[in-house]
């Protein structure tokens, strides 16, 4: 069991509770903590002291005091005016990762929050009643105001949500349990809306998927050096020592494990050739910098997911703070890293599946088919990567570089996180296709280099890819062979093979292996 605002919350916790693997729960310690808030907002909505958000309107209207019998009309009403979302529906995966994510910021005990509105969230989680939610608003600034205003429609009775897969008014559900809209208490909309939810649950995604690509990747390089007879010295232990990058220590050893043992790499110990191109000779160094970067901006993220992000943050009955928590600055820097560096995980990727249609390596035909004129082979098959590598680099521009100022001023420098987060899942679903098509590609020229035989890694490696794609003779559809190989990578079932190994990866850092 999870316990929300006592324990603390990782990538790998959230999505354990996300698919139901981890039950969350707001034990007694914390119910203590969030009570002890509650009463002093209700309490300070009382006094004529005024207090942002609690007995004041929102933004240009800070200095707009509201009387106290409007104080609960004036949060039912923020969720109103700020649900301004458009475009499409974000996945419901997402959806509920934001209200996970929304229960554990709100159960630290800063918000004001009532146990009542805290539970309603966690009976949406339960029964997979998930609000709808655009993709399209936040300037990730007061945090995500639009897609959570969305997200908490559903509390007052409004808007859309999931109900068995379908989107229903939240009506219709309401009625089927039995169960009344919430009137909210002071502070309560604007404690739901301000905060990182929508970028945060982003991100949480961009370091799972991150990571799977990270591991497929080093494993489809080490593939494709097999089948083009690359060389190993570029990963030796003693090179990286000499410039001991984290994430280039990582991935050469990796390499290493995976090569083991070789007879296709013991083969050509002794050849004449002096170096690979640097697609091959340099996966440390390109791999290891994508690995800092996803490391960064996990480090970030499980910092986010166990932090209070709203505004004002309820120190104490005396101390009240109107401050900036709610910025979405700290996410979008690291996320559009992030965003960069699965894009050059891509741009090397496709480089390698050139290499091997080049026919310039030992008993590796042009084009990786040995009847061509007649058959293109393998030729177009790079377009598609050339094609996807193309779009990702436009997607490259920080969007935290832009700033549109919002609010009549109020709001004069926004974070844009929320774009930082959608263009990084684009990218990484770009690059998943792109590992899929050099893995087509590395297996291909795996298979010229029979009779020998790779390490035991790399053999399984290639067992799980032909026992669902067979060797290509002559030309097909290969439009099918890809959904094939996207598949084999969204399986994890190569990943699997590699864990079984874990335990004696001991050169390993741990923060790599494991989230």
């Amino acid at each position: 069991m999870f316990k929300y605002g006592i324990d603390t919350l990782s990538v790998g916790k959230v999505l354990q509770i996300l698919n139901g693997e981890l039950e969350g729960q707001i034990t007694s310690e914390a119910v203590n903590k969030i009570q002890a808030c509650h009463e002093i907002v209700l309490k300070t909505a009382k006094n004529d002291k005024a207090v942002y958000g609690i007995n004041t309107g929102f933004g240009p209207l800070c200095d707009t005091r509201i009387s106290k019998d409007k104080t609960s009309e004036l949060q039912r009403k923020i969720l109103l005016s700020h649900s301004v979302g458009v475009g499409n529906p974000i996945d419901q995966d997402l959806a509920k990762l934001m209200l996970i994510l929304k229960v554990q910021s709100l159960s630290q005990g800063f918000s004001g929050i009532s146990m009542e509105v805290l539970n309603r969230i966690l009976w949406h989680i339960k029964n997979d009643i998930i609000p709808m939610v655009p993709e399209q608003g936040s300037v990730g600034a007061s945090g995500d105001l639009c897609p959570l205003s969305h997200l908490f429609l559903p509390l007052i009775g409004e808007g859309k949500v999931y109900y068995n897969n379908e989107l229903v008014e939240t009506s219709v559900v309401l009625e089927k349990f039995n169960l009344e809209p919430i009137e909210l208490h002071p502070k309560a909309g604007l404690a739901l809306i301000n905060g990182t939810q929508f970028i945060l649950a982003h991100a949480v995604m961009v370091v799972d998927k991150m990571y799977k690509c990270l591991s497929h990747a080093d494993l489809i390089g080490s593939l494709m050096i097999e089948g083009l007879m690359g060389s190993q010295t570029p990963f030796y232990k003693e090179l990286h020592q000499t410039r001991p990058y984290k994430g280039n220590i990582h991935v050469a050893a990796r390499m290493r494990t995976f090569l083991k043992d070789s007879e296709i790499g013991n083969s050509h110990t002794n050849c004449g050739k002096v170096q690979d191109p640097y697609s091959m000779r340099c996966i440390p160094q390109v791999h290891g910098s994508s690995r800092n970067a996803w490391l960064h901006l996990k480090e970030v993220v499980e910092t986010e997911m166990n932090s209070v992000t709203d505004n004002p943050v309820i120190i104490s009955e005396d101390l009240i703070i109107s401050g900036g928590s709610f910025h979405g600055q700290p996410l979008a820097m690291p996320l559009d890293y992030a965003c960069l560096a699965s894009a050059e995980l891509g741009s090397i990727s496709d480089r390698r599946t050139y290499l091997s249609l080049e026919g310039k390596y030992e008993g590796t035909p042009r084009l990786l088919l040995n009847d061509t004129g007649l058959n293109s082979g393998f030729m177009i098959l790079q377009y598609t990567t050339a094609a996807l590598v193309s779009e990702n680099k436009g997607l490259c521009f920080p969007a935290s570089a832009d700033s549109i100022p919002t609010s009549l001023g109020q709001e004069d420098h926004v974070s844009m996180g929320s774009i930082s987060g959608r263009k990084t899942l684009r990218v990484l679903n770009n690059l998943e296709k792109i590992l899929a098509i050099e893995m087509l590609c590395a297996a291909q020229a795996f298979d010229f280099r029979k009779p020998l035989h790779s390490s035991k890694i790399l053999n399984k490696v290639h067992q799980v890819i032909r026992s669902t794609i067979e060797h290509t003779t002559e030309d097909r559809i290969f439009a099918l062979d890809i959904e094939k190989a996207i598949k084999i990578l969204k399986s994890n079932k190569l990943l699997a093979i590699t864990s079984e190994k874990s335990n004696s990866y001991s050169e390993f850092d741990a923060e790599f292996e494991t989230y």
